[in-house]
């Protein structure tokens, strides 16, 4: 069984070596290993094959500035993992934090699985935040009610995510928002399937100058997004969209070779 953990990546991250050893000290379950989808934006690549020494790093650029979303997207195109790990350049997984998501998505009824993350500041130390939702099982439509009732301020922190890949593509991967991609897809992923808020630390979100998150125009579009993300809650909601097989994994599905594209009669 297969992890594809999928990171987009740009302008040589001075943290990426540390994201790497991060996945290199999982502890996994027997007979489960990982491949890291590393996807770099941008039309000047740092990184190459040879960055990592490492035949589960597959590496590719896009060779031109796309975004973050499309960026996680091509990556989510290479993709053979039953399931995805989101984990974003900057961010470290816990040794132990695979081990729990898989042991999470053990239970059929359960479509993908968030842990709890620390701040990771500047000087080293960590900073512990309180769950907004209960811990454990989190029935669907339970993340957008309390969204609602909530200014559209949502309870998970969905840096982090941990799926089942058909669900994802299902829901066409991330959305083209101008901020908050990731929150857009969790939205519509946590009306689609039950999920896991484990009780548990497994990642670390780290605090710096240049994170995304800071640029002014991402807090500017922060509104935007939220309400696309509700939105796109409210369709799945609405349309009775159903969370199928949950057993069926990757390698049961179609085999798809594309070949080039056929140019449309003249």
């Amino acid at each position: 069984m297969l992890v594809s953990v999928i990171t987009p990546t740009h302008g040589g991250s001075p943290f990426i070596r540390e994201t790497y050893r991060s996945l290199v000290d999982q502890s996994m379950p027997d007979g489960w290993s990982w491949e890291w989808l590393l996807q770099e934006d941008g039309s000047e690549p740092s990184l190459d094959g040879s960055t990592f020494a490492d035949p589960r790093v597959r590496y590719e650029a896009n060779g031109t500035r796309l975004g973050v979303a499309m960026t996680r997207n091509m990556a989510l195109s290479r993709a053979r993992g039953q399931f995805v790990q989101v984990l974003d350049h900057d961010d470290l997984l816990l040794a132990d934090a695979l081990n729990r998501h898989i042991d999470a998505l053990s239970d059929a009824r359960i479509g993908w699985a968030i842990g709890q993350a620390d701040d990771l500041l500047p000087d080293g130390t960590r900073e512990s935040f309180a769950p907004l939702i209960p811990l454990g099982l989190v029935s669907k439509g339970a993340v957008i009610d309390y969204a609602v009732a909530n200014g559209g301020n949502f309870p998970l922190h969905c840096a982090n995510l941990f799926a089942r890949t058909p669900l994802i593509r299902a829901l066409g991967g991330w959305a083209a928002s101008p901020a908050d991609e990731d929150l857009v897809l969790a939205a519509a992923l946590s009306e689609l399937a039950s999920g896991w808020h484990g009780a548990d630390v497994t990642w670390l979100y780290r605090q710096h100058a240049s994170q995304i998150t800071r640029d002014p125009r991402t807090t500017k579009w922060s509104e935007l997004s939220r309400r696309i993300a509700l939105q796109r809650a409210d369709a799945v909601r609405q349309t009775g969209l159903v969370f199928g097989n949950s057993s069926t994994d990757a390698e049961g599905g179609l085999r798809i070779e594309i070949g080039p594209a056929e140019k449309r009669p003249s």
